[in-house]
Order: C-alpha cells, then structure tokens, then sequence
C-alpha cells in the first residue's frame, strides 16, 4: 500500500464523514494539534524511567488518538464505544494529578520551564495541550464537541503541568519561580 493518495495536494482533505473540507478547516487544525501533542507525548514517554508514570502516558496516547478519531468525524456522530471519551477518563486525569501532587511543594509563584529534560518536555506537552483545547473550544462554538473531550484536553494539560514539578522533584531539581 503506498502512503501517499495526491488527494490532498490540492490543500483539500477529507472527514470521516466523506467531506471535503481545506486542510486548514478548524476540524483538521483541531485533531492536527492532537496529533501533535500524541508525537510529542511519545518523546516524552522515550525519556521516562518509571513504569506506572509510562502506563499512564500510554494511556493518554490512546486517549488522544480516540479524540483525534472523533474531531475528524465529522457530521458523523455514530461514534464507537472504543473510542468514547467518558467522565470516567477525566476522573482518570484528575486521579493521577491529585496522586502525583501530594507530596509537591506549595506553589507559591509561577514556574519557569527548564533545567530538566523531561520536566522541560512535560511543559512543551502542556502549552501543545492548551493550543489544542483553544482549537477544540473554538470547534465547539461551530460544531459541539462532547463536554468530556473538552474536559479532559483541559484537565490534560494540568496534569502535564503537575507531571513536570513531579519529574523535578523526583529527581531532586529545585524550579524556577517568576
């Protein structure tokens, strides 16, 4: 099978649903950031040494592939059961948030990304996240989105954030505070 279709060379691209739409349509922009946070999260993931943090990442991955699936749906709302987004994965998020906070420090200032790799890489996935939950927010305001997707991009990208002070932390990096 070859990869390429020269379908979309003329800047055009198709949904799930079998529309034609430009391939900077909202829809295509909004599951193209998924997509980019997913490669991002893997090269995240490359780097992580603890098992349960790397099972929750991969989790995450699927998660975002079943997003990505349903933003280019479409008109197409028959979606699977597979690749559902439920209150039960956001519950997920916030579970692993509260889990890897405890034992934070208070926040007292804003944090400054950097001097530490993965930590570094967790803020990147965590400004990608925002910029993919600014799309699907403004997607929602043509099309609706399910309230537990934009739920769960949004608690999302506070776990990133929680994940790269835990990264810090674990390894006995002190942040940097504005």
């Amino acid at each position: 099978m070859k990869i390429y279709t020269r379908k979309g060379d003329s800047g055009h691209t198709s949904l799930i649903d079998g529309d034609i739409v430009n391939k900077h349509n909202l829809s295509v922009d909004a599951y193209g950031t998924i997509d980019e946070l997913n490669s991002f999260l893997g090269l995240l993931k490359d780097y992580i040494k603890d098992d349960k943090i790397k099972d929750i990442l991969n989790n995450i991955q699927v998660k975002l592939f079943s997003i990505g699936s349903i933003l280019a749906s479409g008109k197409n709302k028959n979606i699977s059961e597979k690749v559902k987004i439920e209150k039960k994965d956001v519950e997920y998020i916030e579970l692993e948030i509260d889990r890897l906070n405890k034992d934070l420090p208070e926040l007292k200032n804003f944090v400054i990304p950097g001097g530490h790799k993965t930590s570094s890489y967790s803020h990147v996935c965590r400004s990608i996240c925002r910029r993919a939950e600014r799309k699907i927010s403004e997607l929602n305001n043509k099309s609706s989105v399910d309230s537990n997707i934009l739920a769960y991009v949004n608690r999302l990208s506070d776990f990133f954030f929680i994940l790269s002070r835990f990264l810090k932390y674990s390894d006995n990096v002190s942040e940097s505070h504005w």
